[in-house]
């Protein structure tokens, strides 16, 4: 059984990622359950409230393809992809080739740690770190123009890989629903969806080709239902949406605010409203 009383010393997240939830996690912690089993995270994105936590046996999974790519070669190869990383350039050209690869048939022989590499130095690179494809799931944020970002963070992917391989953590990429089927009583399981946009122009769901539309919202509503009368502890958080609070509606519901550092417009950046969703 997983006890928080003695919280170990939080790792930071080697991606920045739209949604993430470092300047929340205070607050999610506050509200976690102080004793489970089994922890869940089926939409990982940045891994915050994860390496937070620690939890000695855990399960992440996300649709991302390449971000789940990164988090394995984190955990499993993380020399040398420290190494790609410092052959990496903070320059103009060399940003908007590298980020053209998944325009190329060659990309599909890239390696692994290639691949994670790419995305990394992108992450760190482009603008505002905004993490954003186009509807064929190509990479199109623009450059960045940072004067001297930290490619490769030799201290924090490190951390984050003696966590991930010292636990006991399960790394997933599948649907949701599935990467929580063997949750049980007393397992926590913890939702960061894509959020319900607040307006048709807020939508952070381009992170993903798959999108996350209101039928995806209903969907998750009825997994949480199942975990709930399996006996797991459940929070989720999303937008404090009229949609959202009525789906929810039989839930103990906190508005929190949260600060939106990542979005394309800068005056439309600062603090918002957000439901956190617990069953316990």
């Amino acid at each position: 059984m997983v006890q928080l009383s003695s919280p170990p010393k939080p790792l930071r997240p080697f991606l920045k990622w739209a949604g993430g939830k470092r300047q929340l996690v205070p607050e999610l912690l506050r509200h976690a359950p102080a004793h489970y089993g089994h922890y869940y995270e089926p939409f990982i994105g940045g891994g915050a409230l994860l390496l937070n936590l620690q939890p000695t046996q855990a399960t992440i999974n996300d649709s991302n393809d390449e971000l789940i790519n990164c988090y394995r070669v984190v955990k499993e190869s993380v020399d040398e992809l420290i190494e790609t990383l410092g052959q990496h350039r903070n320059e103009k050209s060399y940003f908007y080739e590298v980020r053209g690869w998944d325009r190329q048939l060659e990309f599909a022989a890239k390696t692994n740690v290639q691949r994670a590499a790419r995305i990394i130095f992108l992450n760190k690179t482009c603008y505002n770190g905004l993490f954003r494809v186009n509807s064929k799931g190509q990479f199109n944020a623009p450059f960045g123009k940072y004067k001297n970002p930290n490619i490769a963070n030799e201290r924090v992917l490190r951390a984050v890989s003696r966590y991930l391989n010292e636990a006991n953590v399960t790394i997933r990429r599948e649907d949701f629903a599935m990467s929580v089927a063997a949750a049980g009583a007393r397992d926590f399981v913890y939702f960061d969806p894509p959020y319900d946009p607040v307006s048709t122009t807020a939508s952070f769901t381009a992170y993903d080709t798959n999108g996350f539309n209101r039928d995806e919202q209903r969907r998750l509503k009825s997994v949480v239902d199942d975990l709930t009368a399996r006996g797991c502890k459940v929070m989720l958080s999303n937008a404090a949406t009229e949609f959202i609070q009525d789906l929810y509606g039989d839930y103990h519901q906190l508005r929190v605010k949260a600060k939106r550092a990542i979005n394309s417009n800068a005056a439309k950046r600062g603090k918002v409203d957000e439901l956190l969703v617990i069953n316990y």
